[in-house]
């Protein structure tokens, strides 16, 4: 049984949304229903995190490759699983170049679906470990001073002690020094994990 996840389901067919809805409910999942991809786009707000949304192709007003789009202007990270029943192979091939995690035609098949919803919450999860994971480093970076900022975008490139220095400056030990005072603000005690670091804080 997965966690109690927000699933939104946007689709104007109100069978279609309230049968997705019961099946979402006994499986676990919190179905949000919205009649369009408008009233989905002004419900969410902030968005908060571990959400799917299951979007239908094809609706009156904003369609499914719109509201992709109006999620990904957002910078609204959530799953995507692209639901319609005019299905072809450019509808797909669009859906899923443009962030879509699966595609699936109508009448939704119920194991497919479930294994869709499965796979999406993997995604929604991992999305926010890796954001909480920026959250605490970009938290930690705050800690530098910009000259210790700029020795660690350096050695972090890969540049040796005497480039570091030579590019800004000062002496080799010097760079010594700011590498300890930031590694120590950083609470890292070797080069893999300042690497880390800053991996985890690229966008």
């Amino acid at each position: 049984m997965p966690s109690r996840i927000n699933v939104h389901v946007v689709d104007d067919d109100d069978a279609v949304r309230d049968s997705l809805c019961l099946l979402l409910r006994l499986h676990g999942y919190v179905p949000r229903p919205h009649a369009s991809g408008d009233a989905f786009l002004a419900s969410i707000g902030d968005a908060p995190s571990s959400a799917i949304v299951l979007l239908d192709l094809r609706m009156p007003g904003t369609g499914g490759a719109g509201v992709q789009a109006a999620l990904a202007e957002r910078n609204v990270r959530w799953p995507v699983i692209m639901l319609t029943a005019h299905g072809d192979a450019a509808s797909a091939r669009n859906a899923l170049k443009s962030g879509a995690c699966d595609f699936i035609e109508k009448p939704v098949d119920e194991t497919v679906l479930l294994a869709a919803l499965e796979h999406a919450a993997a995604e929604a999860e991992a999305a926010d470990a890796a954001a909480a994971r920026r959250t605490e480093t970009e938290r930690r970076l705050a800690r530098l001073t910009p000259r210790e900022r700029e020795v660690f975008a350096m050695v972090v490139a890969g540049r040796h002690n005497r480039e570091v220095a030579a590019a800004l400056g000062i002496s080799p030990r010097t760079v010594e020094v700011y590498k300890a005072r930031l590694m120590d603000k950083l609470d890292v005690e070797r080069l893999p994990d300042l690497i880390r670091l800053s991996l985890d804080s690229a966008p």
